[in-house]
């Protein structure tokens, strides 16, 4: 893997640049950044798995340090606040490590009371969960601060790159597994646990859950339900999974037919080839939203091309039709966060670019700059709900419904791709990451 020192070290450098400006623009003399608490369950003394808040790891790649902070001043030496309580009940985090803390002075402390004793409390920017509040300090998430910070969020340095293209790399080798598992006749369960081997990640270690849909189940667009049962026949597999590399996140998807099931053999390789050319145009000046609505146009010749519907491609766009078959957003931001912050930011004032009418998932309508990482994720699906809306309006007239019926039991398509925009042609994480395994 790539030396991350000297990436680190001018990582670290930006975001102190960045932390200056933002603490200017709030009035704020100090920047509190909490690592964050496991929420404890309704009526319960267990806890949620515990998840590092964003903002923390991307000072530090510590995705276990519950109860921790990291506190910064202009013009001093960062101060990381490390909490290593005394416990015999669970796993102590250990002492931090590597590559990255030479920039930081470290104390360890033994309680959340001692770690909030440790922070500047006057004209401080807190960053922090507000529930359940951290006794000793208040999180008030300035939003001029925030909007600052989140905007240039989407800005990747070479450091974060470099390990979500690690990301990418066990995202990619994870799903190779989940594709065995599936061609092998696996449960979805059976592939989930095949895929999590692979990645060598827990479910609560991976940058979310998990979505696995056998046949009919690919329709469902967050479908997690993860049956037990192997299927008396496994036509097809959806599969949107991620991997994470100290903090940072893949997304990955894609879509299998098994063999001899051709006809959605070709519609997979269709959208591949829809999906393919959107990544094309992943290039600095690209406006986000406009490749959203091209997706559409490009996916309504699909329509055309494999008898689907009956009218032109502009047609089926401008009636909606392509909307009941492509009902979510092109893609998105993706980084600390699979869906990182900023993704709608006109500048870092906190003023917005809206969606276009009629595209209302959409979560990114930014202009692309080098340095952004967004997600490509067109997709094809044949959901009841949504095809009976347009079986019953004007345009019913002009859909083949016998070939939507003839493809509803594969569920759907999509493919997903993690995208570096560059000063030159795009930078595919996820096929660079697939061709590597060979």
């Amino acid at each position: 893997m790539t030396d991350l020192a000297p990436l680190y070290a001018r990582h670290l450098a930006t975001l102190r640049e960045c932390a200056d400006q933002a603490l200017a623009r709030g009035g704020f003399d100090h920047l509190l950044v909490a690592a964050g608490q496991p929420g404890t369950k309704f009526l319960d003394d267990n806890h949620y798995p515990y998840a590092v808040n964003p903002p923390f790891k991307h000072w530090v790649p510590l995705t276990d340090a519950p109860g921790s902070w990291i506190a910064y001043t202009p013009g001093a030496k960062p101060k990381l606040v490390f909490l290593q309580p005394r416990d015999y009940w669970h796993v102590v985090p250990e002492a931090p490590t590597g590559y990255w803390v030479e920039h930081f002075d470290i104390v360890t402390v033994r309680s959340a009371e001692e770690a909030v004793a440790q922070l500047p409390k006057h004209r401080a920017a807190v960053i922090a969960e507000a529930c359940p509040p951290i006794e000793g300090v208040e999180a008030n998430n300035p939003k001029a601060v925030l909007d600052y910070l989140h905007y240039y969020r989407a800005y990747k340095s070479p450091y974060e790159l470099a390990l979500m293209r690690e990301a990418s790399r066990i995202g990619t080798r994870a799903h190779r597994a989940a594709e065995r598992a599936f061609r092998a006749g696996e449960s979805e369960l059976g592939i989930h646990q095949a895929y999590l081997a692979a990645a060598g990640q827990t479910d609560a270690e991976l940058p979310y859950s998990s979505i696995v849909g056998l046949n009919e189940h690919g329709a469902v667009l967050h479908y997690m339900a993860l049956g037990r049962a192997r299927p008396a026949e496994s036509r097809s597999l959806l599969i949107d999974a991620g991997a994470s590399a100290s903090g940072y996140a893949s997304d990955i998807t894609r879509t299998y037919a098994a063999a001899g099931h051709h006809d959605f053999q070709a519609l997979i390789d269709a959208m591949d080839a829809v999906q393919q050319a959107q990544v094309a145009s992943v290039k600095a000046g690209t406006d986000y939203a406009a490749l959203h609505v091209q997706a559409h146009h490009q996916l309504a010749q699909v329509l055309v091309e494999h008898g689907l519907v009956r009218m032109s491609a502009a047609g089926a766009v401008d009636s909606g039709v392509t909307r009941a078959f492509f009902p979510h957003g092109l893609g998105h931001s993706i980084g600390l966060q699979v869906h990182d912050v900023g993704g709608f930011a006109r500048s870092d004032r906190g003023d917005t670019i809206p969606r276009p009418d009629g595209h209302p998932f959409l979560r990114m309508t930014r202009t692309l700059e080098p340095g952004m990482v967004v997600t490509i994720e067109p997709g094809l699906y044949f959901i009841d709900m949504l095809l009976e809306e347009v079986r019953q309006g004007p345009a019913g007239k002009d859909i083949d419904w016998a070939k939507v019926e003839a493809l509803r039991p594969y569920g759907g398509i999509r493919i997903e791709d993690d995208v570096v925009c560059t000063d030159g042609a795009p930078e595919n994480l996820t096929r660079d990451a697939f061709a590597a395994l060979g």
